[in-house]
């Protein structure tokens, strides 16, 4: 086994949170929230949590004015669930890569429906009307 121990406790609090903000994490402003990556610092004293959710730019800073809110409690539980002599400081991030994502795959989409709209080129070897070996 590979895995470094930042690492691992990442994962085990990745897998904590998502079950803590399921169940127990009862405040509206987080709305459906999806953690995509956890990392931990090689000290284990900070752990950086980036998520994505739906909505707008004012629902997105709902959520992490909410995650903020809920952090201490987020940690109280993370110390009773994970074993660890400290528990790390936990920040939340949005995560900008899926929107980014999504916007590439908007523009790639409109880019072939634009390709398929246009009338089809002519073939290269078709006559111009510029060239002189087809003029009478």
């Amino acid at each position: 086994m590979s895995s470094t121990r930042p690492d691992r406790v990442a994962e085990a609090i990745r897998v904590e949170l998502s079950q803590l903000l399921a169940k127990d994490v009862h405040d509206p402003g987080i709305g459906f929230i999806t953690l995509t990556k956890v990392s931990v610092t090689p000290d284990l004293q900070l752990a950086r949590i980036y998520y994505t959710t739906l909505g707008d730019e004012k629902a997105q800073k709902e959520t992490g004015k909410a995650l903020h809110r809920a952090s201490p409690f987020l940690r109280r539980q993370i110390a009773q669930r994970v074993r660890l002599r400290r528990v790390p400081e936990i920040e939340f991030f949005y995560d900008q890569s899926v929107a980014n994502q999504d916007r590439v795959e908007r523009i790639l989409q409109d880019l072939k429906a634009e390709a398929e709209a246009r009338p089809p080129a002519p073939p290269d070897d078709a006559p111009h009307d510029d060239d002189p070996t087809t003029k009478d």
